[in-house]
């Protein structure tokens, strides 16, 4: 069974609240507080029981758009090493993956457009409360907009992270348990200059991501 939580900044989650005050809440939105934090975790999980963990040598792109690949950009490598230090902040140390480490780190950013197609009838005088004819002085005269068709298109840029368990696997089922998960979305997501805020702001909350002192 897992678990879910979300992180809004202070500052969105106020606009959110009383919107009824501005007309327009959200279109005075930094990309900051636009970004938002989803984190998942197992709760049968004893995170104190993992001591070691590697972290993938590229980032899984994957896209609507196109074939699935594999990437090590510079904003890749930089995310990569924030992933790093802050699960060694936790208390838990790299190794090699030929070490048989407990936990394995995969990193995906999805690149997603999505296009609909929406089709408004029209619309036609005659319902009550609609403005009729009679009143410009064409009292009889009936009037309509005709049917037309909309597209819609919008792009979402995402970063997920998966932490799997290896150390104790393989299960009967031939399946891998992820014990956490991470997806950062929102504005400005893939710009290297937020990556240190936003991974603080996932690990900040899992305050139950950590080793064992012992």
């Amino acid at each position: 069974m897992k678990r879910t939580g979300m992180i809004l900044s202070a500052i969105a989650v106020g606009a959110l609240l009383f919107s009824s005050c501005r007309k327009e809440p959200l279109n005075d939105m930094t990309e900051e507080e636009s970004r938002i934090y989803v984190t998942n975790y197992n709760d049968s999980a004893d995170f104190t029981s993992y001591k070691t963990f590697s972290i993938v040598d590229s980032v899984a792109v994957i896209s609507n758009r196109a074939d699935a690949k594999k990437e090590l950009t510079a904003y890749d490598a930089k995310l990569l090493n924030s992933l790093k230090t802050s699960l060694q902040g936790r208390g838990y140390t790299l190794v090699d993956k030929a070490a048989k480490p407990d936990l394995a780190v995969n990193v995906s950013r999805i690149d997603n457009t999505t296009t609909s197609i929406g089709y408004i009838p029209g619309y036609w005088t005659g319902f009550p409360g609609y403005w009729d004819s009679g009143y410009w002085g064409y009292p009889g005269f009936d009037y309509w907009f005709p049917s037309y068709y909309s597209v819609f298109r919008t792009r979402e840029k995402s970063v997920v992270v998966d932490l799997v368990d290896l150390k104790n696997a393989p299960h009967a089922d031939n399946k891998l348990n992820a014990i956490w998960n991470a997806m950062l979305r929102g504005t400005g997501v893939w710009n290297s200059d937020n990556i240190d805020s936003m991974v603080k702001a996932v690990f900040d909350q899992s305050a139950y991501l950590k080793a064992s002192n012992n």
